[in-house]
């Protein structure tokens, strides 16, 4: 995320307060082309990993996009659209366990 210039990541452990994943990783991309690019390099890279995108929702032109790799949920946002979702907020009893800003 940070090599497509990623903003205000932040990695949860959400698996005490949440039954469908273990963790969430939260991101801001401020414009449609860098949401994109981050979506690319996440998926590549997990792949590489060996885990593979179960699931995608939302899409760039909404400004937001979720992608479900069973563990691991990854939200990458529009600041306006992460701002409106507050969703660090709504799983604020997991732990941080990673921020970078």
């Amino acid at each position: 995320m940070l090599d497509k210039q990623a903003s205000d990541i932040v990695l949860l452990d959400v698996h005490e307060v949440c039954g469908f994943a273990d963790y969430f990783v939260i991101c801001n991309a401020e414009s449609e082309r860098q949401m994109n690019a981050v979506g690319e390099e996440v998926e590549k890279q997990l792949k590489e990993q060996g885990s593979r995108l179960l699931h995608q929702e939302g899409n760039t032109e909404s400004g937001w996009l979720l992608m479900d790799f069973g563990a691991v949920v990854v939200h990458i946002f529009a600041p306006e659209q992460r701002e409106f979702y507050q969703l660090d907020a709504l799983w604020g009893k997991a732990p941080v366990v990673v921020r970078i800003q």
